[in-house]
């Protein structure tokens, strides 16, 4: 179990900066999902393309009615840098993973069925392994989690570590 733990860290890491990749080229339009243009940093909306253009299934409607609004664009960016960072450092994992599962289950329904499988895709995965870091401590290693869950008034509010 020694050796696992540092694959279990990597992992952490790497889920953080798939999140927080997402929101870096959404802000600035780094070309690589977002083009410079639609950037959030020059008033594109990060909600608005693929909520208007690339939502299909039953809940479709749903999802377009919310495209490109603004306290939607807010809460989608303050996710993804929070998830992010929360990952990257090791700290708020229980918050991180079922924030980030929320995401990912709502990114899941926006595109039914998969395209490659009749029910499982990445965003599953993505969750599983989202819900499974606190319970290893994936905060532990490589990262601070260790030292802040020894902070008194996240001792006291458990649901922070």
């Amino acid at each position: 179990m020694e050796k696992a733990k540092y694959l279990i860290a990597i992992i952490r890491i790497s889920m953080g900066w798939i999140f927080l990749w997402a929101f870096i080229d959404k802000l600035a339009g780094l070309g690589f999902a977002t083009e410079s243009a639609k950037s959030w940093l020059n008033g594109g909306s990060p909600t608005l393309g693929f909520l208007k253009f690339g939502t299909s299934g039953p809940f479709a409607d749903f999802y377009q009615s919310l495209a490109g609004q603004g306290w939607v664009d807010w809460l989608f960016m303050l996710g993804l840098a929070g998830i992010g960072l929360a990952l990257l450092f090791g700290v708020g994992l229980h918050i991180a993973s079922i924030t980030g599962t929320l995401l990912l289950f709502m990114m899941y329904t926006a595109v039914l069925p998969p395209e490659n499988n009749p029910f499982m895709d990445e965003h599953i995965i993505y969750a599983l392994v989202l819900l499974a870091l606190p319970m290893l401590q994936a905060g532990h290693t490589w990262g601070i989690g260790q030292m802040w869950n020894n902070i008194p008034f996240v001792q006291k509010n458990r649901w922070l570590q």
